[in-house]
């Protein structure tokens, strides 16, 4: 570990004391932390008892979820579905939700129950729900699918189903040979292999315990059932930031953090994308989940701004919100230790082509005044000049040297086009106009320029 990426003193004590401030206002046996900061662990802290191994196992609840969803994305990266297929469509045999997408599934926006069938689902066995079907109950479907976020176990469920279809394989094995061995995550498992922690159930009003049940959720298993340590999911976090080729790419990861659809509460301070939640902390854009089990809360936030990482564990039912552990633990880093800006660096020569050299500078929609830069990859950026407004980011299509694709925002999607008439060269962006004068009277402006050009009153 250099000296970059080592935490100074007073902060690693301010994780500390946050973790076992947590440990004994929660009431829970142990609680474990980690922290990765780009891409090197730079911290791990535990209070009580046995909680020091950062290999010791974790139940990790609905972080689960994401792993899911990462081997839903990597089915659509290799052409073999569509987010906007319905479930139906690769499912034919499924009880309910087949008229679903799965982008809907995966964002929770899909309309099906909240939870399986009884009893609760958590602390029984996956026998009592061997099928499909029995997972449902007898009103799987809560609101019509698409309107809004509605939390859904059962919709993982699904989603483990229509893997387990398109890869002739069980969840467990296809997640262990794409993504575990991959990203070299050896002590993330559907059941729990020594040394593991134990879950505890702490009485309300006393301090008192009792063992929760140790369960195997079967047919639910996608939707809650791994287990994990600090270090694996600390690599798991970094794959979340970075991407890795082997398993997803950063495109696709930046497309599971684009919110989907939004929460019921219009005072939200958080979304869902697609197999992960998102949350705005103070400024800070995170990405991540939040888990539990009977006996457990997990907690796993990104901050792609920050190039953090925090992990959070643990074992006990209540008392501890891991999740929300997790993301003081950033922030603690992130407010002490801000991250230094990557290094500037000229772009390729390749990528400097005078005519590309020739397309920066002012454009303007209209009246309004707007900057186009030209980044490594032959990558645009069209913004306002006063900094409001619609701006983004464009990547090159392929086989076409004079357009790009809109990557966020409004322009997401949308085609700038290049085109170079000797008289009046424009861009053409959805059918906006973007001259280098206002209202160019030689160029192709909706409406005409009026013949008396520019005046007074």
């Amino acid at each position: 570990m250099t000296d970059d990426h080592q935490l100074l003193p007073e902060t690693r004590r301010a994780l500390r004391h946050r973790v076992a401030t947590a440990q004994a206002r929660g009431r829970a046996p142990s609680v474990v932390a980690g922290v990765v900061r780009e891409g090197t662990p730079v911290w791990h802290g535990a209070h009580g008892e046995g909680a020091a191994d950062a290999h010791r196992q974790y139940r990790i609840g609905s972080i689960t979820k994401t792993f899911a969803a990462v081997l839903v994305l990597r089915l659509r990266d290799a052409g073999l579905l569509d987010l906007g297929d319905r479930l139906r469509t690769h499912l034919p045999d499924a009880p309910y939700g087949g008229d679903a997408t799965l982008a809907q599934l995966l964002s929770h926006s899909a309309g099906l129950a909240a939870e399986a069938r009884g009893p609760w689902w958590e602390r029984t066995e996956g026998a009592l729900r061997p099928a499909l079907a029995d997972i449902f109950g007898d009103t799987p479907d809560k609101h019509p699918a698409g309107r809004l976020y509605h939390y859904s176990n059962p919709g993982y469920a699904l989603l483990g189903a229509l893997v387990e279809r398109l890869r002739g394989a069980p969840f467990e094995d296809v997640l262990r040979e794409e993504v575990l061995r991959p990203l070299g995550m050896t002590r993330t498992t559907a059941l729990p292999q020594a040394p593991y922690a134990r879950g505890w159930a702490v009485h309300p009003y006393a301090d008192a315990v009792q063992p929760e049940p140790l369960t195997d959720t079967g047919r639910m298993a996608p939707a809650g059932q791994l287990w994990s340590t600090v270090t694996d999911l600390g690599l798991f976090g970094r794959f979340l930031l970075e991407g890795d080729e082997r398993v997803l790419d950063a495109g696709t990861l930046a497309e599971m953090r684009v919110p989907a659809v939004a929460p019921q509460d219009p005072q939200w301070e958080s979304s869902y994308g697609l197999g992960l939640q998102l949350a705005l902390d103070d400024g800070r854009v995170l990405a991540g989940h939040s888990g539990s089990m009977p006996g457990f809360t997990a907690g796993l936030w990104t901050c792609p701004e920050e190039r953090l990482v925090a992990v959070a564990f643990a074992n006990a039912t209540s008392g501890v919100g891991a999740g929300a552990l997790a993301a003081a633990l950033l922030a603690e880093v992130a407010d002490r230790e801000p991250v230094l800006p990557a290094p500037w660096r000229p772009m390729p020569a390749a990528d400097a082509e005078p005519w590309l050299l020739d397309l920066t500078g002012t454009w303007y929609w209209g009246t309004i005044p707007h900057t186009l830069r030209l980044l490594a990859g032959r990558t645009l950026t069209l913004a306002p000049v006063n900094g409001g407004g619609r701006g983004s980011r464009f990547r090159p299509v392929d086989g076409d040297s004079r357009r790009w694709k809109g990557l966020e925002g409004y322009y997401a999607g949308e085609t700038l086009h290049a085109v170079p008439e000797d008289a009046a060269p424009h861009l053409d962006l959805g059918s906006f106009i973007f001259t280098r004068t206002p209202y160019d009277p030689g160029a192709p402006t909706p409406g005409g320029a009026d013949p008396g050009g520019w005046g007074g009153l």
